[in-house]
């Protein structure tokens, strides 16, 4: 489990307000960000299945300090050398599958592959940092959240 502190009044920050008036001051407020990295290797449309199953999604990367995390959890020789995350390149656009905005992204400096795939629609987070398109039949290691 892995956490991150943000400067975002939620998690249990909101649990003590609620019970007894308690206010954090806000540079103390904080975030949660608990992510997994599923052993089994599967498809995009399987991970997004068994993370919807088992956890809450594939996760969604908002942030530079998010995929500084999720970059982290992937580091072993025995995680394969790009992992799926919740990216899907549907109609003319990359969109997160859980409905988060596209803020923040990682694809490679000068890449011009994602911008309109014929096959390669499914997003990947690759142990460089960098997010790629791949075949979405691929079977890899996947993050959930």
């Amino acid at each position: 489990m892995s956490f991150i502190f943000l400067g975002l009044s939620f998690g249990i920050y909101s649990v003590l307000h609620l019970i007894n008036g308690f206010t954090l001051p806000s540079r103390l407020r904080f975030f949660c960000f608990n992510l997994m990295v599923d052993e089994v290797k599967k498809t995009w449309e399987e991970a997004l299945e068994h993370c919807r199953e088992t956890h809450t999604d594939l996760t969604s990367l908002n942030s530079e300090t998010e995929q500084r995390l999720a970059l982290s959890e992937i580091q072993h020789d025995h995680i394969t050398e790009r992992v799926w995350i919740g990216l899907r390149f549907f109609g003319d656009r990359w969109l997160w599958v859980n409905g988060d905005p596209l803020v923040y992204e990682a694809w490679p400096e000068g890449d011009q592959e994602h911008q309109c795939p014929l096959r390669k629609r499914c997003g990947a987070l690759t142990k460089e940092g960098h997010w790629e398109n791949w075949d979405c039949e691929e079977k890899v290691h996947f993050i959930c959240y």
